[in-house]
């Protein structure tokens, strides 16, 4: 059992953002949010994290851990120390992550968590060899191997700054033994300020052990400030994922054109082809047809689904449902079962029921429509009166006629016509025709006036 903090209170200057940068995404989601998840999967029992820089914005975010303010950025160990009443009554082991280290997996923290509590030393570091090591603090040794001091980037020398063994910033740590040392920490360095990693050394000269941990794949350890290196991490996160659905058994034909967010869930057999993009939480069931062209956001998809070129978000669509191309399916609307909606048809605020066919050129909005419905080319329901918005509802094996304006509120009974090119203003009862157009009018040997 153990607890954690997350610093997540710096300005993240280098994004040239107004948003704290840990709540810039990757995967579709925050940076910090990662962090809180990789946490709560190793087993954490608390989650309280440091806050300074767009507090407001990361709150309305986040809410599901307890938050401290760091009213002045002072350093890593000052960050740290601002939570030490939140720990008073702690024992035991308190795990370290910084908000912008979202690729750490839980499976990883497991395995360094379960190293520390094995060793029993005072503090465990999570070290990485890293390509290049630049503005990483850099992790010396004692001559037999063992822990002897991290040097800042910005403080170390030539010899130093060879070294390719970096401080990822995440520590197992006795938590008595770590907010005992950092009442001693100075700021007498090139940055000023109060750096966490000088705990080690001060825990180190009092007798205790600091103990290494190197991580499998430096990759997770990334730490993000700026945009280049947050795209670097979104293509990691995203590359991983995408190797996840093949493995579960889902074809992706062209995974440099395929973005999934790292929370969509896939069935088994469905086919993701080029182009498409799977947002925030979506669900997909087995043996769709995703693509070309499509972006899903928030939608729960059934089986058999066939949908290419559209855009469909905050909505439902059950099993055996063909879309497109050229389909907006807008938020609250639910696609029952072996629906066909063909190209240039939006969909909002609506229940279609199954086997009912919207084959183009059609605005359904705020509609309750039964099953086995066939709705000609050009139909639209009149749902905005300029005030307020009403619903139409049209019963079960209704035809409507091209060109038919319903206007809401208005109700259809089931099994009724409705001649093409009405304007629909009353209801419409059970098996009825109805027809709502002036009658036409031909006028003989009529020339323009104009020619």
């Amino acid at each position: 059992m153990f607890e954690t903090l997350i610093l997540a209170a710096g300005k993240g200057t280098r994004m040239k953002s107004k948003l704290p940068k840990v709540l810039h995404k990757i995967g579709g989601k925050p940076m910090l949010r990662h962090v809180i998840d990789a946490a709560k999967r190793t087993g954490s029992t608390r989650e309280v994290v440091v806050i300074g820089a767009g507090a407001d914005l990361i709150k309305q975010e986040i809410s599901d851990v307890e938050f401290v303010m760091q009213n002045q950025q002072l350093g890593t160990g000052h960050a740290v120390l601002c939570a030490k009443e939140n720990f008073a009554n702690s024992t035991g082991t308190l795990l370290i992550l910084c908000g912008d280290t979202p690729l750490l997996t839980g499976e990883s923290l497991k395995k360094f968590v379960a190293a520390h509590e094995k060793s029993n030393c005072a503090v465990t570091v999570l070290t990485a060899e890293m390509p290049d090591a630049t503005g990483y603090g850099r992790v010396i040794h004692e001559d037999d191997g063992t822990f002897k001091k991290i040097v800042e980037d910005k403080d170390a020398n030539a010899i130093e700054k060879q070294i390719r063994e970096v401080n990822a910033g995440v520590y197992c740590a006795d938590v008595r033994k770590l907010f005992g040392a950092l009442e001693k920490v100075g700021n007498d360095n090139a940055q000023g300020e109060y750096y966490l990693p000088d705990v080690l050394t001060i825990l180190k000269s009092e007798g205790e052990k600091i103990a290494i941990y190197t991580a499998d794949f430096c990759d997770e350890t990334l730490g993000i400030n700026t945009r280049i290196q947050l795209a670097a991490a979104d293509q990691i996160i995203r590359r991983h994922k995408l190797q996840e659905l093949m493995n579960s058994g889902v074809t992706i034909v062209d995974p440099g054109t395929t973005f999934v967010d790292c929370d969509v869930e896939i069935g088994q057999d469905t086919i993701i082809k080029p182009n498409t993009y799977l947002e925030g939480n979506t669900t997909i069931g087995e043996d769709c047809e995703i693509g070309p062209n499509i972006r899903f956001t928030n939608m729960k998809v059934g089986n058999n689904v066939k949908a290419q070129f559209g855009y469909c978000h905050d909505a439902e669509i059950s099993d055996n449902v063909t879309i497109g191309p050229y389909v907006h399916i807008r938020p609250g609307s639910k696609i029952g079962q072996n629906v066909k909606i063909g190209n240039f048809v939006e969909v909002k605020n609506s229940t279609i029921g199954e086997d009912t066919k919207l084959p183009h050129l059609q605005y359904i909005g705020d509609t309750d429509m039964g099953k086995s419905v066939n709705v000609g080319c050009g139909t639209v329901t009149c749902n905005y009166d300029g005030k307020k918005k009403y619903r139409t509802k049209v019963g079960d094996n209704v035809f409507i006629g091209c060109n038919t304006n319903l206007v809401a509120p208005v109700n259809v009974g089931d099994g009724a016509y409705i001649g093409a090119g009405s304007t629909i203003t009353k209801d419409v009862p059970k098996n009825s025709l109805a027809i709502a157009r002036a009658r036409q009018t031909n006028i003989a040997d009529w020339n323009d006036k104009r020619k």
